[in-house]
C-alpha cells in the first residue's frame, strides 16, 4: 500500500506541475513534465518565471522533496505521467511499452542471463526508458552498463529525468542507433518500432537492405542488435505478429539462421491491441557462438491476459520448465 501511495504521491507531483509549467513556459505536456522531473532533481526550480511561478512550484514540490522514492516507485509515477502526455499526441513513436510487458521482459531477460555474471544492455529504440528502467530495476544487481538510443528529443528527455531521479547511471544519445557503430554488449532489448525507413543510404550498410524500395526499420533494428551482441548475448525484442509473413520476410529468416538462434515466440494477448495489424510478441535471440547451448526446440506460446491469474501462473510454470530443460537454467 506504501508503493501505491508513493507513486500517486510523486504523480501528483509530476502532473501538476507539468501542467503549470506548460501553461508558463508555452511547450507541450511530455517537456514540461521532463522539466518537473529536473526540478525535483535539483530540489529548486530551474526554469526562467515569475516569483508567483516559482513560489507555486516549489509549493507543489514541497510534499515530494523528502521522501526517499524507490527505483520502482519513480519509474511508475513517471510513466502514469508520459501515458498522460501521450494522449492524444499524433505522433505514432509516441507510445509506451505497457507495464505488465516490461515487467515480462524483465524476468524472460533475468532467465536468459541466469546468474553467472554482470551484462552490459543496449536499448536500440529507448523511448522514455520504461522498458529499460524496468529492466535495470529486476535485474537483481546482473546488468552492467545501460545504453539508450532515441531520435525523439522530448522521449529522450523524460527518460533522462526520470533515470536521474532513480540514480541510474544510463548513457542515453539522442541519435538513430542504425546511423552510427552502437556498444558491443550482453543483452540488447527493444520495443521495435514498425514501418519503413527512409533512410536508403543508411540502410545500404545492412545485409537487410531492400532490394527496390525502403526496407523495413524493425529489420534494420533486429541486425543493428545482433552486430552489437558478443558472441552468445541475448535479444529480447518485442516484434510485429507479422513479422516473418511480410514481403521482406525470407531475407530476415535467412539472416537469422546465420547468425543467430531463435531462441523462443511469445504472442503478447490480442486483447492489448486495438486492432490485429498492431499486435505484437517477444521474440527471443541467441547470437551464434562457439560455447551457446542451443534448445533442441524453441518456445513457442500464445501469452493469456496478464490479468488472468490462474493462466497466467501456468503460463510461467511451462516457461521456467522450458528454461530448466532446454537451456539448463
Amino acid at each position: 500500500m506504501e508503493e501505491q501511495s508513493n507513486v500517486a504521491t510523486l504523480y501528483e507531483y509530476l502532473n501538476h506541475s507539468a501542467q503549470l509549467l506548460e501553461q508558463t513556459l508555452e511547450i507541450t505536456y511530455l517537456d514540461a513534465l521532463a522539466e518537473a522531473g529536473d526540478n525535483l532533481f535539483e530540489k529548486g526550480v530551474i526554469q526562467p518565471v515569475s516569483q508567483d511561478k516559482h513560489a507555486q512550484l516549489l509549493a507543489l514540490m514541497e510534499p515530494v522533496k523528502e521522501i526517499s522514492f524507490s527505483k520502482e516507485e519513480i519509474r511508475k509515477a513517471f510513466q502514469l505521467a508520459v501515458i498522460k502526455g501521450m494522449k492524444g499526441v499524433v505522433q505514432p513513436h509516441h507510445s509506451m511499452t505497457p507495464d505488465a510487458v516490461s515487467l515480462f521482459m524483465s524476468y524472460l531477460v533475468n532467465k536468459l542471463q541466469g546468474t553467472e555474471k554482470k551484462g552490459d544492455v543496449l536499448d536500440l529504440a529507448v523511448g522514455s526508458g520504461n522498458l529499460l528502467f524496468s529492466i535495470c530495476n529486476h535485474g537483481e544487481d546482473r546488468i552492467g552498463q545501460a545504453y539508450g538510443f532515441e531520435v525523439d528529443e522530448t522521449l529522450l528527455k523524460n527518460a533522462f529525468a526520470s533515470a536521474n531521479l532513480q540514480q541510474h547511471e544510463i548513457q542515453l544519445f539522442h541519435q538513430d542507433s542504425l546511423q552510427l557503430k552502437v556498444p558491443n554488449v550482453d543483452l540488447v532489448v527493444a520495443d521495435l518500432p514498425v514501418g519503413y525507413y527512409p533512410k536508403d543510404d543508411v540502410a545500404s550498410g545492412f545485409e537487410l537492405k531492400a532490394e527496390t524500395g525502403h526496407a523495413y526499420i524493425h529489420h534494420l533494428m533486429i541486425e543493428q542488435g545482433i552486430r552489437a551482441l558478443h558472441d552468445e548475448g541475448f535479444g529480447v525484442l518485442l516484434v510485429p505478429n507479422f513479422l516473418f509473413e511480410s514481403d521482406q520476410a525470407e531475407k530476415l529468416h535467412a539472416y537469422l539462421k546465420e547468425h543467430a538462434v531463435i531462441l523462443g515466440l511469445l504472442q503478447l494477448p490480442s486483447s492489448m491491441f486495438s486492432n490485429a495489424q498492431q499486435q505484437k510478441s517477444i521474440l527471443m535471440i541467441q547470437k551464434k557462438g562457439k560455447n551457446m547451448h542451443k534448445p533442441q526446440q524453441a518456445l513457442l506460446a500464445e501469452l493469456p491476459s496478464f490479468s488472468n491469474a490462474k493462466a497466467m501462473q501456468d503460463m510461467m510454470s511451462s516457461i521456467n520448465n522450458w528454461f530448466t530443460e532446454q537451456l539448463g537454467r
